[in-house]
């Protein structure tokens, strides 16, 4: 399962079925799941620990320094769950240590040709960077984000669960939940109804949603005004993600 003339360090810990492709370089100490399959000329390195079924196409960089200049050699992480398709020219980074020295992504995310994740980021599960999207440091994404291509977000931001930019979008601020944005700067052009309604989300939840949305980006209230009247409604658990998603953002949020 491992072609000869790749390079795996002996102290590297793969599953039994684990397919390596051509010309691949594989660390000391990188563990790779059941059932996972990198492709030609891929480098995995650093402490990286990837998971089951996940299939890694030619020229990605998984697990390498990441480029902070701070950075000096201390031994940081990076975390794959299961499920994950990795694109051509993937670059995924290990945390830092002025952070909590690991990178973490999820099960069941598609990254999309030359697209970047940078040190210390949290990924959920079922998002999608399309090609070239690319995350500074410290940036979170929810569960379900989706980033067109060519979209980049700054560090440190917050992306709600569900969200969606737009193909170019320039992100400097946190996003809430269920939002929508789109250009450069981006702004916010209401609720992500197409992709909750292709989610299974219901009518009556996603009107729930969008008069939420309303109330904290077209009433010109302040923020806690906002959020005073979204708790004063009755309980529904997808108003309190969005609500949560709120009270979460430091960096503002996009509107």
């Amino acid at each position: 399962m491992i072609h000869p003339t790749a390079i795996v360090d002996p102290g590297a810990r793969l599953a039994d079925d684990v397919e390596v492709g051509p010309f691949c370089v594989i660390g000391a100490d990188v563990e790779i799941g059941a059932g996972t399959v990198v492709g030609p000329h891929v480098v995995i390195k650093g402490t990286t620990v990837i998971g089951e079924r996940n299939r890694i196409f030619q020229f990605a960089s998984v697990g390498e320094d990441c480029q902070d200049k701070k950075y000096a050699g201390e031994p940081t992480r990076l975390e794959i769950g299961d499920d994950n398709v990795i694109r051509e020219g993937v670059t995924l980074h290990r945390g830092t240590v002025q952070d909590a020295s690991l990178t973490r992504i999820g099960s069941r995310n598609l990254f999309m040709a030359y697209s970047h994740v940078g040190h210390d980021c949290i990924i959920g599960d079922d998002c999608i960077m399309a090609n070239q999207a690319t995350l500074g440091g410290h940036v979170h994404l929810g569960n379900h984000v989706i980033l067109g291509g060519l979209s980049a977000v700054h560090q440190f931001c917050h992306i709600g669960e569900h969200a969606m930019a737009g193909g170019g979008s320039i992100i400097t601020k946190d996003i809430a939940a269920f939002v929508m944005v789109n250009g450069h700067p981006a702004e916010a052009h209401g609720l992500n109804s197409v992709g909750l309604k292709r989610r299974g989300f219901s009518r009556e939840t996603i009107s729930a949603l969008n008069t939420a949305y309303k109330t904290v980006f077209r009433q010109g209230l302040t923020l806690a005004q906002a959020l005073e009247q979204l708790e004063a409604e009755p309980p529904l658990a997808e108003r309190d993600v969005f609500i949560a998603s709120l009270k979460a953002s430091t960096r503002g949020l996009t509107r």
